[in-house]
Formats: structure tokens, sequence, C-alpha cells
């Protein structure tokens, strides 16, 4: 039997500079989001606080400004590697992170915590967010993906499904008690703001075991992408893999939408962008993903703070602008023959 063609990848040489190259765009980004700000500051005057040479009012203005700056890192670099995992397994170019009804989990448990409790902490939004995102992750993959045979189809059904329940869910109850939309609409949009280490603290081992997880499946990933009964036949175990795949997805979903909130497109865009770049290896794919999407995160982020200064526009309207060529230029290449 002959063995399939891996993958189409670029060279070592191009692989190389073009993750060096994303990395130096993550540096200035990240630079970019503890300059900009209601108080701007310079570059000399972040280097001083970074340093603990800078005044006290600069060093308290700077420093406010690291908790979103690592969240905006861990976030995106969440959310990019879960759209890869998705796009790859169930070979829809148009999958997200919520797809699974990661989202409309995470929103559903928080109009119920925001209904029972009343308004909560952000840490304690989290805590309600996070097993709620994983649960609907959970049920989708058991309505769905458990088979081999045609469980993608069913997997993106359970999805739809899911996210539908949920969100007609979410809709009423938010409509009929104003003090539940009152709160649940600053969570619902999307935000790196106002977050502190506590939450990062919260969804970090989730966000670490994902991306371990999406790393140790890429040459798998490989695998499955020349089809099951190939990837079979050379060895491998599809039903594993796509588990695995899903669960890693579901982690990564799960963590970034708790402590943000629903961020669109990140997903969705730069897994597109990465394959155009460096080819469709996994292996290459997703270290670049995992650089690429806290740069696209950060750099919306700081749009966002800097067109309606002192106020911010929050990074998940932002990026929604972003993503939308993006969204149309990925279903302009899904026409034609199949």
């Amino acid at each position: 039997m002959t063995t399939p063609p891996a993958p189409p990848q670029a060279s070592p040489a191009r692989t190389t500079l073009l993750l060096g190259g994303t990395l130096l765009a993550l540096a200035a980004a990240v630079l970019l989001s503890l300059t900009v700000g209601s108080k701007p500051t310079t570059v000399a005057q972040v280097w001083a606080a970074v340093t603990g040479t800078a005044d006290p009012y600069t060093t308290t203005v700077v420093a406010s400004r690291y908790p979103r700056t690592i969240l905006g890192i861990l976030a995106g670099a969440a959310l990019a590697a879960a759209g890869l995992l998705l796009q790859g397994i169930t070979r829809n170019p148009l999958a997200d992170p919520g797809l699974l009804g990661v989202n409309a989990g995470a929103m559903a448990a928080v109009v119920t915590a925001i209904a029972l409790l009343g308004p909560t902490s952000t840490t304690a939004t989290v805590w309600w967010a996070l097993p709620g995102a994983l649960l609907a992750g959970l049920v989708a993959y058991l309505l769905g993906g458990r088979e081999s045979t045609g469980s993608t189809v069913r997997l993106v059904l359970a999805g739809a499904v899911i996210s539908a329940v949920l969100t007609a869910y979410v809709q009423a109850v938010a409509l009929s008690m104003p003090h539940v939309f009152d709160n649940y609409r600053y969570w619902v949009v999307g935000s790196l703001a106002g977050r502190g280490f506590d939450v990062i603290a919260s969804v970090l081992p989730f966000l670490t075991a994902g991306a371990l997880l999406a790393l140790l499946l890429s040459s798998s990933l490989n695998t499955l992408a020349l089809g099951e009964e190939t990837a079979t036949a050379l060895g491998a175990n599809p039903f594993l893999i796509r588990s695995g795949g899903l669960a890693a997805a579901t982690l990564l979903a799960a963590g970034a939408t708790a402590a943000t909130g629903p961020i669109a497109f990140v997903g969705l865009a730069v897994p597109h962008v990465v394959r155009a770049l460096i080819g469709g290896d996994f292996r290459t794919c997703m270290p670049l993903a995992l650089l690429a999407g806290p740069t696209l995160l950060l750099l919306a982020d700081v749009v966002g703070r800097f067109l309606l200064r002192p106020a911010e526009l929050m990074v998940g309207v932002v990026t929604a602008f972003v993503g939308a060529p993006f969204l149309f230029h990925a279903v302009r290449r899904m026409r034609g023959p199949s």
C-alpha cells in the first residue's frame, strides 16, 4: 500500500521566519497593550515601570495593564488553538470554539448564577461560566461525537442544537429579569478589562492542559486529516484522536470564554491565516496559531482602547469587525465544485 503524501507545509526556512516574525509581532502587541490606555504612557515610562525605576503613579498605571495583557495572551492562544483543532477534526472551515455549544453553555451558567444569586464578582462569574462551558462541550460530544463513522456531521448538529436551546434559555431569563440583563450584558460582549490575576489563576490550569494536549496531538491530527480509513491503515485510532482533540478544544474554549466572555472570530480567522501562511501541517500550524491568536486579540484590545479614549470599545466588538472579512473570504473559498 502506498503511503499518502504528508500535509503540505512551508519550507523549514519559511517556517522559522514566520514563527520568528510572529513572535516579534506578539512582543510589539504586548508593548502596545502596556502603553495605550486612558492614561497614555511612553515606551520609556513602561520600561521604567517594569524595571522598578518609575514614579509610583506611572508604576500603578502600567501595573494595572498587566492582568489584561496576560489574559489577552492566554485567551488569544486558547481560542486560536481551539479553532484550529475544531476545523481540523470536523473538516469544516467555518468551525470555531462556539461549535460545541461552549459559548452558549457559559452564557447559560452565568445567567443562572445572576438570577439565583444576584450580581456576582468577576471571579465568581468565572467559576460559574467554566463548568457551564465544559458541560455543554461534554454533552455535544456525547450526543454527536462518540462514534467514528459520520460523527463529524452529528457533532456539528449536536453543537448547533445545544447552542440554540441554551441561547433561547438565556434570552428568556435575561428579558424576563431586568437585573439579570443589566449584569449579563457586560459579560456577554467579551472584554479583557476588569479581570485580575485571580481570574487568570482560575482558568490557567484548564488552558495549560488544553494547550499541552493540543501540541501532543499535532502529529496525530495530520494522520486524521488523510481520512479515517487511511488513518486506521497507518495504525492510528481515529476515535481516540478525535476525542483527544475535542477534549483539548473544549478545555481551551471553556477557559477562555469563562475568563473573557464570548469573543468572536479569533478562533475562526487565525486558523485560516495560519494555514495560508505555513501550510496544513498541524505540527507547525499549532505553534504559529498559539502566537498569532494573542497577537490579534491584543491588537484588537489596543484598537478598542484607542478609538474611544478615555473610554474604550470592548474587544469582542472589535474582533467581530476584524473577523467579518475572514468569514466572507472563507465562505467564498467554499464555493465551487465539491
